[in-house]
């Protein structure tokens, strides 16, 4: 079969004024990037708010392996399908970080015959949100910076600045340097960091303001740095919110481009979900639930971090809950949840199938504990055995939970429809009934201890002594009742990224809490987790070229 770039550059693109005619959108109503991309005006957005909310499905999968879930890829395929099936479908996704698209994990545009298209445009700079939020990160660095250096009126104490630079980019030698060298006129010299651009705050504001209005009040509740008496400092006291949210205008506003199949899709914001909520932006999700009959929209890597923080972050900031949910699950990565190497994946087991089935079967409880209805979806590899989906089928029913075996990225629509009739099965006898895992008035701890034994299925919650000073000081701040954003390991569900399949009885340390006032929520670092990526030994740019014509080559 052909590469992903392959299959992409031998699609005819419709225009696309074209496009959105289905979703009762005129021309005027866009600004276009282009004949085949464009942003959704912010006119036309306000004008949805009376419009009647579709169905919302939300994709999620088991915790991801070398071996790959493709669950962006099912999310396109399954869209594909509900359109071919006659139902009105529009796509809600993730934009991609350079950071894995030149190292090692790949884009956010699908694969095979489920993507989303221009998919050299959307993996690479797109229409600039990337820079844009870039370029506001670094743009209130050196405001802070300068604010320093011209009499630090705010008495901002450099030792406790919490700001950090960004750059879209996986670069370890980032993670801690020296600014301000070189003598009075270049600064105060001062440790500083980047963290990449997809883990920074104002990434996460971006994905969950409401409106250009909501954004600078975001902006403005950035924590930047103490002052010398230990009182928070924010962006409002800077005074700059207004120039943040000039340089974020347009970044604000969702993409429209559209699937192989013609199928609308709003590609917008792209936080990580190992360090951030994972989930596009709340405007995108919102105004395609006004657009269209059925909205697909997925959360980063396995449901303990993305569905979990969609329905306890993002959800509450909807206009509604998802009516259903579908895990996406692979007979290759169940296979190394149950022990089998990656070298192995090829041969038929069985016994690793449904040894590492525990990993799927605890995602299904976890999202029947928000009280939503799940479906799961069984991504087929050419590898895999009749017997061993014959296996996977019958453990999901079992459990008593709808099954379905998908081909998206071999057959594309024609491969999603089993799934997309089955979903539609599901929507139709079993309503959703969301209830959230926690409250806001619950403290940080128990939130923690909630996500940990409920979600994980860890015994235990501990604080490092730096983590218990910050939560007692954040409690007197009042910021103990924000949301908990765990960033963990995407591999497992405990903060050791070897504990594969569904581990039990094991603890969960938190070694420190960074509060982010702008976006809404505290997040727990939890492990080694880092918030700026290194690259591997052979990062995917070393496979990536240009002709003498432009087209691009080596991107999947």
């Amino acid at each position: 079969m052909k590469s992903d770039i392959a299959i992409a550059q031998s699609v005819t693109l419709k225009p696309i004024t074209e496009i959105i005619k289905s979703l009762g959108i005129d021309k005027d109503d866009i600004e276009p990037y282009g004949n085949d991309k464009a942003k959704l005006s912010f006119d036309k957005m306000k004008s949805l708010s009376s419009k009647p909310l579709g169905k919302l499905i939300l994709v999620t999968a088991i915790n991801p392996t070398p071996a790959g879930e493709g669950k962006s890829t099912l999310s396109i395929g399954l869209a594909d399908a509900l359109n071919q099936l006659g139902k009105q479908t529009i796509l809600a996704l993730r934009e991609p970080s350079l950071g894995p698209v030149m190292g090692i994990k790949g884009g956010a545009a699908g694969g095979g015959y489920a993507q989303v298209l221009p998919m050299e445009d959307i993996n690479l700079h797109f229409t600039g949100d990337m820079h844009a939020i870039t370029t506001a990160n670094n743009a209130l660095a050196a405001l802070l910076d300068n604010h320093i250096q011209q009499g630090n009126e705010l008495q901002i104490d450099q030792r406790r600045i919490v700001w950090k630079r960004s750059l879209d980019l996986n670069d370890r030698a980032l993670r801690q340097v020296i600014v301000g060298l070189g003598g009075p006129i270049n600064g105060m010299p001062r440790e500083d960091g980047f963290d990449i651009t997809v883990a920074s705050e104002i990434m996460a504001i971006l994905c969950l303001a409401s409106d250009l209005m909501d954004l600078k009040k975001r902006l403005s509740n950035i924590l930047v740095a103490y002052d010398v008496h230990r009182n928070p400092i924010y962006v409002r006291d800077l005074k700059v919110e207004g120039a943040l949210t000039l340089l974020l205008k347009n970044a604000l506003k969702p993409n429209l481009v559209q699937t192989i199949y013609g199928t609308p899709a709003l590609v917008h914001g792209g936080p990580f979900a190992n360090i951030a909520h994972g989930c596009n932006s709340v405007l995108a999700t919102t105004t395609a639930l006004r657009l269209a009959d059925y909205t697909v929209t997925e959360a980063g890597f396995g449901a303990d971090l993305g569905a979990e923080k969609f329905l306890d972050i993002k959800t509450p900031n909807l206009p509604k809950a998802p009516d259903a949910v579908v895990i996406v699950a692979t007979i290759r990565a169940l296979k190394m949840h149950g022990g089998l190497a990656k070298t192995n994946l090829t041969r038929e087991d069985l016994a690793a199938v449904r040894s590492g089935f525990a990993n799927l079967k605890r995602h299904v409880a976890n999202i029947r504990q928000y009280g939503l209805p799940v479906v799961v979806a069984i991504n087929q590899f050419e590898t895999d055995t009749p017997a061993e989906i014959a296996l996977l089928k019958d453990l999901c029913q079992k459990l008593g939970v709808p099954v379905a075996l998908a081909s998206v990225w071999a057959n594309g629509a024609d491969g999603g429809i089993d799934l997309a009739k089955l979903l539609l099965e599901t929507l139709d006898k079993e309503p959703a009934a969301y209830q959230r895992l926690y409250q806001d008035q619950d403290s940080l701890e128990e939130k923690a201890h909630q996500i940990v034994t409920r979600i994980y299925g860890g015994s235990s919650v501990q604080f490092s002594n730096k983590a218990k000073h910050q939560l007692k000081q954040f409690a007197e701040l009042g910021w103990d009742k924000l949301p908990l954003c765990m960033a963990k390991t995407q591999y497992s569900f405990s903060d050791n990224p070897d504990l594969l399949g569904a581990p039990e009885g094991f603890e969960i340390t938190i070694r420190e809490l960074v509060p982010k006032i702008g976006a809404g929520f505290i997040v727990a670092l939890t492990g080694d987790v880092m918030t700026m990526p290194g690259l591997p030994k052979k990062p995917a740019a070393l496979d990536m070229d240009v002709l003498e014509d432009g087209t691009a080559l080596g991107l999947f």
